[in-house]
């Protein structure tokens, strides 16, 4: 009787089953190409763990608002040539860290990282890269910030900074109120690179805003850097004060730099000295960096372009400056090298 019972249940089973219509699984869009996911956050809280466990390929979309604290990318959490990992918002998007007179907004230790879009403020660096290659920053606005800007060091090389701007940095310490800082100083090697020169090499940086209010030089170029590009940007020195001998747009100590179709502006005053200039900080840096195609509105006493010749730390070589750079404003003239046609 329980056997008839089971075969009877079995072929009701089986008949009602025919009539069930199946139901179609939920159609899932596919991410874009190149990205594995699509992480979408809303706090802060969200944004560091979206940090701490982006994988290659990730999209991770900040929404408009205000995130507050200090940001990590650590050096185990990089992308790829293939799969680059991309972290955008819009303006609206606030990295606010809260306190200039310490700690990093963005501390970004990995490669192959895209920053795109957002605004970071109130820490005592804005962006500070550390071992970064193959990174872009794009489209970012900087500012409110205790000492630099944007700083690329420890080796940080094959960056691209593009599309940014750098306001108001220096509000703590004046002396390191640059914009752009790529690179170490030789005083610094022992502490960041052990002893051996910060090769943060060819970089690229590339129709930024750099100004007003930069305490120090828009760009700081330190010995040590090679093979960089600075191309197409503006520079405002309104508020360089001068300090740490920041008197200038730019203060080039590396070698092989190619700085072109860049224009600056200087509205007056005593402090700003020269519009580019040229250091040999270390022997054998400080060499080879040719200008061309700048426009240069100095104002000032000095000159458009500053090469030192000679210091203790030995000479500078190969520098050219070409003729079609036009300056204005400088009373001592375009440079105090021949200009190269």
């Amino acid at each position: 009787m329980q056997r008839f019972i089971h075969i009877l249940f079995w072929f009701i089973l089986v008949s009602c089953n025919k009539n069930i219509t199946t139901v179609p699984a939920v159609p899932v869009t596919p991410p874009p190409a190149g990205s594995e996911r699509i992480v979408n956050v809303f706090t802060a809280v969200q944004l560091k763990e979206a940090l701490l466990n982006a994988l290659p390929g990730d999209e991770i979309i900040m929404a408009d608002g205000v995130y507050k604290g200090k940001f990590v990318i650590e050096a185990a959490v990089s992308g790829t040539a293939a799969k680059p990992i991309l972290l955008r918002g819009s303006r609206n998007v606030i990295l606010d860290a809260e306190n200039i007179n310490t700690g990093y907004v963005l501390y970004l230790q990995a490669s192959y990282w895209k920053l795109k879009g957002v605004t970071l403020t109130n820490g005592l660096k804005g962006i500070m890269a550390d071992g970064a290659r193959y990174c872009v920053i794009d489209s970012i606005k900087v500012h409110m910030i205790g000492e630099e800007g944007i700083h690329l060091r420890k080796f940080s090389s094959q960056n691209i900074i593009q599309r940014t701007e750098v306001t108001n940095v220096g509000l703590k310490t004046p002396d390191y109120g640059e914009g752009i800082y790529i690179g170490s100083a030789k005083s610094n090697w022992a502490t960041y690179t052990n002893g051996l020169p910060d090769n943060c090499d060819s970089n690229k940086v590339l129709n930024n805003k750099i100004g007003p209010a930069i305490t120090a030089e828009c760009i700081d170029v330190k010995e040590g850097t090679t093979g960089g590009l600075i191309s197409g940007n503006n520079f405002d020195a309104t508020g360089i004060t001068g300090a740490n001998s920041g008197d200038s747009w730019m203060d080039v100590k590396g070698n092989n730099y190619l700085i072109e179709n860049n224009t600056g502006f200087n509205p007056g005053g005593s402090i700003f000295k020269d519009g580019y200039q040229v250091h040999v900080a270390y022997p054998g840096w400080g060499n080879n960096n040719v200008f061309r195609n700048n426009i240069c509105a100095v104002n000032a006493s000095g000159y458009g372009f500053n090469i030192q010749l000679s210091g203790s730390n030995g000479t500078t070589t190969g520098n050219k400056v070409y003729s079609n750079n036009s300056v204005t404003g400088a009373t001592s003239g375009v440079a105090n090298i021949p200009l190269s046609n």
